[in-house]
């Protein structure tokens, strides 16, 4: 990944985490994403351990090839602690999960396929 993008996120981050009782006073939800959308080898993930310790966050690796359902993916994000990174991998998938739901989803409405 590029020196330059990390820098600037590791600063946006430092500055977010100090910045928790602002968000509380100000009465917005304290919490911020970042999309990374690279081929796999560029190492997206390489540079997690060089996040501070201090922070103290939970890592979380999120495979969405491996998910069924939103349901699934609902109940995986809610089970995430309060001070956690996301690791979203293979955001490509949720594509063809979305079609294969939709196929399943038509021919379950689909009268003959119901036995009428």
């Amino acid at each position: 990944m590029d020196l330059e993008l990390k820098k600037k996120i590791l600063n946006d981050l430092d500055r977010f985490v100090r910045s928790k009782e602002y968000y509380r006073r100000i009465g917005k939800a304290w919490k911020r994403g970042y999309l990374l959308n690279r081929p796999t080898v560029m190492g997206k993930q390489a540079w997690l351990p060089q996040w501070p310790k201090t922070w103290n966050f939970d890592i979380y690796n999120l495979e969405l090839s491996r998910l069924h359902s939103n349901a699934e993916l609902r109940r995986l994000l809610v089970d995430t602690t309060n001070q956690s990174i996301l690791v979203v991998e293979d955001t490509d998938c949720t594509t063809e999960l979305q079609d294969r739901m939709s196929e399943t989803r038509t021919t379950s409405m689909n009268p003959l396929s119901m036995g009428y």
